[in-house]
């Protein structure tokens, strides 16, 4: 059941649901602030927490606001891209073929057919961000099922509005945001850990820092990582 308060002019979505604990969460790219409270909490009894976290609500609202953001693409000749971390400069190839994206070291070539318009060329960018994502998230994955000594049965690549990725612990599923073909390969890595470590810990409690701190000493830091990069101009975030 989802409910709205007000803390003055900031809205708060409330989301209650069979846990057992109260979770606070602020949204890239502007700031959405979501409550995920046990059912049997009352409504006054939500707000007076959220009161409570207020001055560190405005802090993360204002870093977010403060965070670059990347400029609108074009799809355009020497227009920056990146790929896992990597700037490339795009070369829009016009030709009568099947549509086509190729990566050379830091090019990107897009070759697609006359006349084609801005949003198709982006679906083709999309589509392919999301293939190498797959392509490079599917080994890690494998990699770390005996380390974390879980089984993931699917993995979905789709857009998101508020996260780099989610899981389904009940069905072993993870998701992950395409947008993370645009970052780093450390900080995919650290999504992919994330995820996998929901399925033994659903919630984010100590347990699950204790278990992400056993896998991956470091994830802090690439958490620090990601969330320091700019902002895409599509709404998502983590």
């Amino acid at each position: 059941m989802t409910h709205q308060i007000h803390l003055g002019d900031i809205a708060v979505d409330v989301v209650l649901k069979d846990i057992k604990n109260i979770h606070l969460s602020v949204y890239p790219p502007s700031g959405k602030v979501r409550i995920a409270a046990p059912e049997r909490m009352k409504l006054d009894t939500i707000r007076v927490y959220a009161i409570s976290k207020l001055p560190w609500i405005k802090k993360q609202q204002k870093k977010l606001r403060d965070q670059a953001r990347e400029s609108k693409r074009d799809y355009i000749d020497r227009e920056s891209h990146y790929v896992f971390g990597q700037r490339c400069l795009l070369t829009v190839i016009e030709a009568d073929t099947p549509a086509k994206i190729e990566k050379r070291h830091n090019r990107l070539t897009l070759t697609i057919r006359p006349g084609t318009s801005e949003e198709t060329k982006h679906e083709r960018i999309d589509e392919w961000y999301r293939q190498i994502l797959k392509q490079a998230a599917e080994p890690m994955i494998a990699h770390w099922e005996p380390l974390i000594g879980v089984k993931v049965n699917r993995l979905f690549i789709q857009k998101m509005k508020t996260k780099w990725g989610s899981c389904n612990p009940a069905a072993a599923t993870i998701r992950l945001n395409t947008g993370l073909a645009t970052k780093p390969p450390a900080c995919l890595e650290y999504i992919v850990v994330h995820e996998m470590t929901h399925i033994l810990e659903p919630t984010h409690n100590t347990r699950f820092v204790a278990l992400m701190n056993q896998f991956m000493p470091n994830w802090k830091h690439h958490r620090q990582t990601l969330n320091r990069l700019p902002l895409a101009h599509v709404d998502w975030g983590y």
